[in-house]
C-alpha cells in the first residue's frame, strides 16, 4: 500500500498530499528514463532543470548517490507539479505487491526450515553492512565485505536492501525468505475422463474392502471398453485422495467402527470420584481349560464388579458362561460387603441388561422395553445405570484389569498343560494335556485377585505409586457409604419374574411350579412380580406389585425343576450423528453403486465370452494361387514427359538451395552483431504493418530479454546521443 508519511516541501511554497509515491528518491537517469510530464528525456536536461530551480539547493530534497556511479538523486516532492500528480496517481492505482506484516510472518512460520535459515543469513549480512556502514565504511564496501563473509555476491546483497526497503527493522527477517517458497503454484493436474475416476472411485469406496491396485485394473479395462482417456496407478490414486477425504474412505471400506478409530478416545478423569461412589462390571474368559464336577471340560468365565476410583476388584464370580445368576450373586457380594454405589458402569451383554438386574430402564441395549416391565435390583437400590458403547474395550476401565488376569493368572506354573493360549495361532506345545480341576481353579484365582489388589506401584492418577487396597481403603474411611437392609438383600439374592395370579384362586404358575398363600386369593387376576432364588425354586417365591411395594410370601406347592427362561431381541443401536453425516458425504463421492459395478462388469463378461474364439485354429489354403497387385506403369509419351520434367525441377532447386530453411522456423544468424540486426529487421516490419513469421516473433520475443540484445540497444542509443550533441 502506499505510506502515508508527510513529505518535504517541494521549495516553492506548496505542500503535498500525505500520500507518497512508491519511488521516493530517483537519479537523474531514472528521470530522463521515467517518461513522466514536464521531465527531459536526457540527462543534461534534467541536469539543467535541477541546477535551473535550484534542487540541490533544497534542504532534505537532494544528496549524493551512495555506490557506483556516484551523483546525486533527488527527492519526489522537487518534481514539477504534473509529474508529481502522476506519481501519486500510479501510487493509489498500483498496490504494493508485498504482503502485510501479518501475512509475511504467517507465511515465514509455514516454510521449511531451510528456507528460515537462508533469512537469517540474509538479516545477519544487512546488519553487518549497517554496522560497517555506520563505522565509517563507505556503502561499496560495506556490502562488498558482508557479501563475501555471507558466500554470496554483492548484487545479492543489493537484492537483499531491495526486499527490506521501507520495512520496520523488527520485521525484515519475514520478508528476507527465498521468494521460490512464496511463489502460489498451480496445480497442473493430468487430463483424464470423468467417468474413469467415477468408476474407479466408486469401485474402491465399498466395503470389503478391495485394494486400488484391484479397482485400477477393474477401472483400466472399463477404460478400454468404452474408450475413456485413463491416468497413470499413483496419479489416480493421488488424484482420489484430493477429491475424497480420508474419513469418507474410511466409512466407505470399514465402517462406522473404522471411522471411530479415526477420532481419539475420550479421556475420563477418576480422581473426582470416590470410594465406590462408581463401579465397573464386565466378563472375561480364562484361556485355561478347568474341569467341572460334572466332567464338562471348558474354559469358564469370570464376572468382577471393579471400583472406578481406586482400580480395586470388590468382588467376582466363576462359571461356564456369563449369566443373570452369576452376576447378582457378585453383585450380592458387592452390596454386602462394601455398601451401595451410586453409578454402576456395564457392558451391554445379555447378563447385565436382564430385567432381574436392570429392568425398569428404557435405555438398555437388549430386549424389549415394556411398560409393564418390573423394576430390577439397580432401579430398586437407586443406582444410575450407565452403558459402556458396544465393541468398545476403552469406554471399559476394567479392561486393564484383565489384561493383568491373562498375563499374571492365566500363566500361573500351576496351570502348566492347561494353558492354551491367547490366540488360535499361540497355542503352546503342551496344549490340552490336562484340566484344572475347579476347586484348584478357583483358589488359584483367589490368590491372583488378591495379589492384583495388593501390588503397589499402580501409576493411575489416584493411586500414585499405592496399590489399589490403600487407594480404595483412603479414600473408603471418610466416603459416605450407603448400607443395605434386610428387606433390600431379597432383592439381589433372587431372580424376578412378571406373572398373573389366577382369576379364580389367586395361584401363581412359574416355570411349571405351582406357588399359593391364603392372602393371594384376595388379588385373583392381579398382575405381580414374584422375586425367587434361582438355585432353589422350592423355598417359595416373595410377591410384590409391579411399582415395587412387596405383598407376601407363597409356598411352592408342586416342584418341577428350574428352566432359565432368558428371551431377548436385539435393538439396534440409532446411528451417531458423524455416522449420518459421512454416509451423506460418501453418497456425494460414490456416483455408482456396487450393484451399478456388479451389473456391468457381468453384462461385458457375458459380451466378451460371445467374441471368444479359440487359441489355435486350422488354417485353410485356397488351391488358387493369389496374385499381389502391383503399381501399373503406363508407357503413354506424354506421362513420361511431365514425370521426367518435374522431376529436373527438383534437381535444380536441391542445387540452388541444398540446405532449405525448415518452413515455419527462423534461423537466426551466426554473429551477435547480425543477429541484432535481424532483430531490428523484424521490428521495423512489424511497425510497418508487413506480415511476421511465427517463428521470427517467437525468436524475437526471447532474444530481447538478452543482455547481448539490450547492449546494442545501449549502444546504438549513445551514438544516436552523441550524433544528435
Amino acid at each position: 500500500m502506499p505510506k502515508s508519511s508527510p513529505s518535504p516541501a517541494n521549495g516553492r511554497g506548496d505542500q503535498m498530499s500525505v500520500v507518497e509515491p512508491k519511488q521516493i528518491w530517483w537519479t537523474v537517469e531514472e528521470l530522463a528514463n521515467s517518461g513522466l510530464p514536464e521531465l527531459p528525456g536526457s540527462k543534461p536536461g534534467i541536469n539543467l532543470l535541477a541546477q535551473r530551480f535550484g534542487w540541490r539547493a533544497i534542504e532534505g530534497c537532494a544528496k549524493r548517490k551512495v555506490g557506483r556511479g556516484g551523483g546525486w538523486i533527488y527527492h519526489w516532492s522537487v518534481l514539477p507539479l504534473a509529474a508529481r500528480r502522476k506519481l501519486l496517481t500510479d501510487a493509489a492505482e498500483t498496490p504494493d505487491e508485498r504482503p502485510d506484516r501479518g501475512n509475511a510472518w504467517a507465511a515465514f512460520d509455514s516454510l521449511p526450515e531451510t528456507a528460515k535459515t537462508k533469512a537469517r543469513t540474509r538479516l545477519a549480512a544487512l546488519q553487518m553492512v549497517e554496522g560497517l556502514h555506520q563505522s565509517g565504511v563507505t556503502h561499496v564496501h560495506a556490502v562488498a565485505e558482508a557479501a563475501r563473509q555471507c558466500g554470496s555476491s554483492a548484487r545479492s546483497v543489493y537484492n537483499w536492501i531491495g526486499m527490506v526497503e521501507g520495512v520496520a527493522p523488527e520485521d525484515r527477517l519475514a520478508y528476507l525468505v527465498p521468494r521460490n517458497r512464496l511463489a502460489v503454484r498451480k496445480p497442473n493436474k493430468a487430463a483424464c475422463t470423468q467417468a474413469f475416476m467415477d468408476y474407479l472411485t466408486s469401485d474402491y469406496l465399498r466395503q470389503g474392502p478391495p485394494t486400488f491396485a484391484q479397482c485400477y485394473r477393474a477401472a483400466c479395462k472399463k477404460a478400454k471398453h468404452e474408450g475413456w482417456d485413463i491416468l497413470i496407478s499413483k496419479t489416480a490414486k493421488r488424484r482420489l485422495d484430493d477429491e475424497v477425504p480420508r474419513l469418507c474412505q474410511v466409512l466407505a471400506r470399514e465402517g462406522f467402527a473404522g471411522l471411530l478409530r479415526c477420532f481419539p478416545a475420550q479421556i475420563r478423569d477418576r480422581t473426582t470420584l470416590t470410594a465406590l461412589e462408581g463401579v465397573n462390571a464386565d466378563c472375561h474368559k480364562f484361556d485355561v481349560f478347568v474341569r467341572w464336577p460334572d466332567g464338562t471340560i471348558n474354559r469358564p468365565q469370570i464376572v468382577a464388579f471393579q471400583d472406578l476410583y481406586s482400580g480395586k476388584m470388590l468382588s467376582w464370580r466363576i462359571d461356564h458362561s456369563p449369566n443373570m445368576v452369576m452376576v447378582m450373586a457378585a453383585f450380592g457380594e458387592l452390596v454386602e460387603t462394601w455398601g451401595i454405589p451410586s453409578h454402576c458402569l456395564f457392558d451391554n451383554g445379555r447378563e447385565f441388561t436382564g430385567k432381574w438386574l436392570t429392568g425398569g430402564i428404557p435405555n438398555r441395549f437388549r430386549f424389549k422395553v415394556r411398560k409393564d416391565d418390573p423394576l430390577g435390583v439397580l432401579p430398586n437400590l437407586g443406582i444410575q445405570v450407565h452403558w459402556a458403547k458396544p465393541a468398545s474395550g476403552q469406554s471399559k476401565p476394567i479392561e486393564r484389569g484383565f489384561r493383568d488376569f491373562a498375563k499374571d493368572i492365566a500363566l500361573d506354573p500351576r496351570f502348566d498343560g492347561a494353558y492354551t493360549g491367547n490366540r488360535p495361532d499361540a497355542k503352546p506345545e503342551n496344549y490340552g494335556n490336562r484340566a484344572i480341576p475347579l476347586d484348584d481353579f478357583v483358589k488359584v484365582v483367589a490368590e491372583g485377585v488378591e495379589e492384583h489388589n495388593l501390588r503397589e506401584g499402580r501409576l493411575s492418577p489416584t493411586a500414585r505409586g499405592r496399590s489399589f487396597d490403600e487407594t480404595f481403603a483412603e479414600s473408603y474411611a471418610t466416603a459416605p457409604i450407603r448400607k443395605a437392609t434386610e428387606d433390600q438383600r431379597r432383592l439381589w439374592l433372587m431372580g424376578q419374574e412378571t406373572g398373573k395370579l389366577n382369576k379364580d384362586n389367586g395361584q401363581l404358575q412359574l416355570f411349571r411350579n405351582f406357588y399359593h398363600s391364603d392372602w393371594m386369593s384376595e388379588r385373583a387376576g392381579k398382575k405381580i412380580v414374584a422375586r425367587f432364588d434361582p438355585e432353589d425354586l422350592h423355598s417359595g417365591v416373595h410377591i410384590y406389585e409391579l411399582d415395587g411395594s412387596y405383598l407376601g410370601f407363597a409356598e411352592c406347592r408342586q416342584t418341577v425343576g428350574f428352566f432359565n427362561v432368558t428371551g431377548a431381541k436385539e435393538v439396534e443401536r440409532r446411528n451417531h450423528r458423524i455416522k449420518r453425516a459421512q454416509k451423506e458425504l460418501l453418497k456425494a463421492h460414490r456416483p455408482l453403486s456396487v450393484q451399478e459395478i456388479a451389473a456391468d462388469r457381468t453384462a461385458r463378461a457375458a459380451t466378451q465370452s460371445e467374441l471368444v474364439e479359440a487359441k489355435v485354429v486350422k488354417p485353410v489354403f485356397s488351391k488358387k494361387t493369389v496374385s499381389v497387385p502391383r503399381h501399373q506403369v503406363t508407357s503413354d509419351p506424354v506421362v513420361v514427359e511431365a514425370r521426367q520434367a518435374f522431376e529436373q525441377r527438383v534437381k535444380d532447386k536441391a542445387k540452388l538451395d541444398p540446405k532449405p530453411k525448415a518452413v515455419g522456423r527462423f534461423q537466426p544468424a551466426s554473429t551477435p552483431k547480425e543477429r541484432f540486426q535481424d532483430a531490428k529487421d523484424i521490428i521495423a516490419k512489424s511497425d510497418a504493418g508487413k506480415r511476421v513469421g511465427s517463428g521470427e516473433a517467437d525468436w524475437l520475443r526471447s532474444y530481447i530479454e538478452l543482455p547481448e540484445y539490450r547492449g546494442f540497444q545501449k549502444v546504438e542509443e549513445f551514438a544516436k546521443r552523441d550524433d544528435a550533441g
